[in-house]
């Protein structure tokens, strides 16, 4: 179980998060998105699904736009654009 976070293509970066329960995936998006610039987007993957509530939350809280959400059959993918 270790968390990775890499650059995927230009202004796009994916932070995978599975194995990790409350409050890890939302500590860990919050310190991803405080390294990228604005516009960029974050794919992130979790497979918590009670971690979902609080990332949406914290996202709103901060102005980021969750532009995609997909369900990969056990684990989750959020594609967010920091605001």
């Amino acid at each position: 179980m270790a968390m990775s976070f890499n650059k995927t293509g230009d202004h796009e970066w994916e932070l995978n998060v599975c194995g990790y329960t409350c409050p890890h995936p939302q500590m860990y998006t919050k310190k991803a998105l405080q390294k990228i610039e604005s516009g960029d987007v974050l794919s992130l993957v979790f497979d918590n699904p009670s971690s979902g509530e609080s990332i949406m939350a914290m996202c709103e809280a901060e102005g980021s736009d969750l532009i995609d959400r997909q369900d990969a059959g056990g684990s989750f993918v959020w594609k967010i654009r920091k605001a």
